[in-house]
């Protein structure tokens, strides 16, 4: 973890708008701009880009993947340029659990894979680049989005290490075992053989 410099009242401060930004749902806004209805009743009913895939319009899942990653990252950078380094991993964390747990949608939000992902680019883009090849590989060799994220997250916080940022691992372990929580029913379906695939019908 880092050293913790700035007072509680910035670090409380940074937590509340960092996960004010990362609750901002846009992969139900980018569906209703859009006209393919409510991304609640489609699919899983997660919000995040897998599941806008299943819309059929690759465009809104890459919009909805670039905004979510992207509302993490930009916490982080936030954070860190008008504060300080040691405000950078409480705005990721924030943002991820917005992501999760967004009170718009009565804290009922999606799985937090691009949004983990951008906080892992803007906090040390090694350790972000590792972990997006990690599951891009693993989702050109299986075709299973939820397989993917589960193996980014379990190896992160080992890249993170491999690569010279210790400080990360803690918020990375902690991060992760929320993506294993969120994807327990995916992990079921993954036992049973019955997962669905990149770009099928749930």
């Amino acid at each position: 973890m880092p050293d913790f410099t700035s007072g509680a009242g910035l670090l409380l401060l940074t937590a509340v708008l960092s996960y004010l930004l990362g609750s901002i749902p846009f992969g139900v806004i980018v569906t209703r701009f859009m006209g393919l209805g409510d991304l609640r009743r489609i699919g899983s009913g997660n919000i995040g880009a897998t599941n806008v895939l299943r819309t059929g319009n690759k465009p809104a899942a890459f919009a909805t993947l670039v905004l979510d990653g992207g509302k993490g990252a930009v916490a982080v950078l936030l954070a860190r340029g008008t504060i300080g380094e040691d405000t950078a991993q409480i705005a990721a964390l924030g943002a991820f659990l917005g992501h999760l747990y967004p009170i718009w949608l009565k804290f009922k939000g999606g799985k937090g894979v691009a949004t983990f992902l951008g906080t892992l680019i803007a906090l040390a883009w090694p350790v972000g680049i590792a972990a997006c090849a990690t599951w891009l590989l693993t989702a050109l060799i299986s075709r299973i989005s939820s397989l993917s994220a589960l193996v980014m997250a379990a190896l992160a916080a080992v890249w993170a290490g491999v690569l010279g940022h210790r400080e990360m691992v803690i918020l990375i372990v902690a991060l992760a075992t929320l993506v294993y929580v969120r994807h327990l029913p995916n992990i079921e379906r993954l036992k049973a053989g019955t997962e669905p695939r990149i770009g099928g019908k749930k």
